[in-house]
């Protein structure tokens, strides 16, 4: 089993077409077989030969965001088994902006199914350190890209209803998909007919329990659970958007290993460019 790098955190990587290893992915992460799998292809001309009917959006989407941090849901062709996409019709394409990991797709030839290279529901690893953490000996080999640049999982856009719907938060936002497709994206709240990553209530969870509080109230949180006995600190990111959500991750995992019980965390203002982080302080912090 092999791990590479992706801009937005590393995966856990198998031959969609070789089922012994996808099913060996959803073993090692400790992830249900209905929780679908992102599909990772070489470039946007792989949309005819992983998909059907892709709609005149999907490709709009590939020129503009391709490679990068956006997954676009379509209607499977034969070529995608159901063992990956949940037993759904759909699949989530991806081309992902590391040159390593799409040199090695590209070479291989065909698509890799890669989740993010950690146990299921818990932090997602943004460097090669992490995956070993995580995963140690279940994963024979991992190619070190560096830290990851985003530091979240990609955008998923569902491009097979009426309206573009996005069903998970990532770096590409809102606007910026509705001013590539000239047309209004709505963001789902709920995950409705189609399965996609990432989207329980409970998931991208560090073992310290998650505590969310609103900027001014933080403090007294922090105090009421020292004074209480619990071992509990502050998470404190960086105020741009980006740069909160490259640290994200890597912040939850070394309070972590430091063994804090509690994470006291604040979200950030409620803007589109804050969307990513929200979404994932708020799956951390929910009942598990």
């Amino acid at each position: 089993m092999i791990a590479l790098p992706t801009e937005t955190v590393y995966g856990l990587a198998a031959d969609i077409a070789n089922e012994a290893a996808v099913r060996r992915v959803f073993a090692i992460k400790g992830r249900p077989m209905s929780h679908p799998l992102i599909v990772h292809v070489a470039d946007a001309s792989d949309i005819d030969r992983y998909a059907v009917d892709a709609p005149p959006e999907a490709r709009q989407l590939a020129a503009r965001f391709w490679p990068g941090p956006l997954t676009m849901v379509l209607r499977k062709s034969a070529a995608v088994p159901y063992y990956v996409t949940g037993d759904q019709d759909t699949v989530a394409l991806r081309v992902v902006d590391q040159r390593m990991t799409r040199a090695i797709i590209r070479n291989f030839g065909g698509a890799v199914a890669a989740p993010s290279a950690n146990r299921f529901g818990r932090v997602s690893p943004t460097s090669a350190e992490h995956v070993r953490d995580d995963l140690g000996d279940d994963v024979d080999f991992i190619v070190d890209g560096g830290p990851s640049l985003v530091g979240v999982e990609s955008t998923i856009v569902d491009l097979t209803g009426r309206v573009p719907a996005i069903l998970r938060a990532g770096a590409i936002g809102r606007a910026e998909l509705a001013s590539a497709l000239g047309r209004p994206v709505v963001r789902r709240r709920r995950p409705g007919n189609v399965r996609v990553s990432g989207t329980l209530a409970s998931h991208y969870a560090p073992r310290a329990s998650v505590v969310l509080s609103d900027a001014r109230s933080a403090d007294r949180e922090l105090a009421k659970l020292l004074e209480d006995g619990v071992r509990a600190v502050r998470l404190v990111l960086p105020d741009d958007p980006a740069e909160a959500a490259r640290a994200l991750y890597a912040s939850l995992r070394e309070l972590d290993a430091a063994g804090y019980d509690a994470i006291v965390a604040t979200l950030p203002p409620a803007t589109e460019a804050n969307a990513a982080v929200r979404d994932r302080l708020t799956r951390a912090a929910a009942p598990r």
